[in-house]
């Protein structure tokens, strides 16, 4: 070697080790393998100093071959059907709270409702070998598509909406028992003509609202039944409002599929000159954060999604440390938020919990 030439640094001119980097941060090598997995055990001035060390050597961390040493990469994916919805900003929330307290992340995925785009993601994800899925799954997803998850050996924990025969892993909302505490509070109003405005039959939440629409108005002996189909958006539930208020009968209150319909029914009834809650009672589902700032303010029924986030989060987790455990089904109280909307304030009612 001639005299001009640079010597190599013995560093640059080979891997750099975890021993290497727990020398220059004078701590052990567990130490920096736990920095590496960012566990909590650490505490945060020895992190910053191996992190600063990892820095000043180099040293770039092979998290896929980690992974595939350990067998399993501390990421769940999350699949959902409409992302643009503030309930699933608010349940994704949930679920990394949940999943950072164990040092997972999660994959977001928009299905939009799209079989055949759900099952991309699905199948991406399973390359990227995550340990389980959250599902919500897109209207019209096949039964049998739990199964072949099963085959792939990938928990799954189905969120919302179910789909395929029990048992299956599952953490939701009572929709049918919440329907049934908004009829039951219109009725003590004196409602007669209850209509429920959105939706589709191609998925269970769907259908456990309807069965508590029909099973609320036949325990009190209501005659008048009024289900209109429609996405359920904001302009459904402005577009539906004109036609049903024109009938003879009309309804003298309107119970939606979620807020957003039940936003949009309340700007409808405004264009026709009438009043929220004076001229037709308006109830929503969810009870996002805007309802309590609407003019009226919207009484809804509380599905509490940030709460069902957490829980099927830990469902997952537990599935994942046992994948032979028996089935769970946690499905979270409503409860009953009554604003200025249907015309009357009162206390929330509630129902309670229930696991299996």
């Amino acid at each position: 070697m001639s005299q001009d030439t640079p010597r190599p640094d013995s560093r640059a001119s080979r891997s750099v080790t975890l021993q290497d980097i727990a020398a220059h941060a004078g701590v052990s090598r567990s130490t920096v393998s736990l920095v590496l997995r960012e566990s909590p055990l650490v505490a945060e001035g020895t992190r910053r100093r191996v992190q600063r060390s990892i820095k000043a050597l180099g040293y770039v961390y092979n998290r896929g071959a980690a992974a595939l040493r350990g067998q399993r990469t501390a990421t769940l994916g999350v699949v959902v059907y409409d992302i643009a919805n503030p309930f699933f900003g608010a349940m994704v929330a949930g679920i990394d709270a949940a999943l950072n307290r164990e040092g997972y992340v999660s994959f977001l995925a928009n299905s939009e409702d799209s079989p055949a785009r759900q099952q991309r993601f699905l199948e991406r994800m399973r390359e990227h070998r995550v340990d389980g899925i959250l599902l919500c799954p897109a209207e019209g997803t096949a039964p049998d598509l739990i199964d072949t998850l099963t085959s792939w050996q990938m928990p799954c924990v189905q969120v919302l909406r179910h789909v395929g025969e029990p048992p299956f892993d599952y953490a939701g909302t009572d929709f049918r028992r919440g329907v049934g505490l908004a009829i039951d509070h219109l009725v003590a109003q004196g409602h007669e003509r209850i209509a429920f405005l959105g939706g589709h039959i191609g998925h269970s939440a769907t259908r456990e609202r309807w069965q508590g629409y029909r099973e609320a108005l036949a325990r009190h002996g209501l005659a008048y039944q009024r289900l209109l189909r429609s996405d359920v958006t904001r302009r459904a539930g402005f577009e539906l409002i004109p036609a049903l208020m024109a009938e003879s009968p009309a309804p003298t209150a309107v119970l939606c599929h979620n807020d957003l319909v039940a936003f949009g029914a309340m700007l409808g009834l405004k264009r026709l000159g009438r009043v929220p809650g004076r001229d037709c009672a308006v109830i929503g589902t969810d009870d996002l954060e805007e309802a309590a700032l609407g003019d009226p303010a919207l009484t809804s029924i509380a599905t509490h999604p940030h709460a069902v986030g957490e829980e099927a989060a830990r469902l997952a987790l537990r599935r994942i440390g046992n994948p032979d455990g028996a089935r769970e089904q946690v499905v979270l109280s409503p409860r009953l938020q009554v604003r200025d909307s249907c015309g009357a304030l009162s206390t929330p009612l509630e129902s309670p919990a229930t696991t299996t």
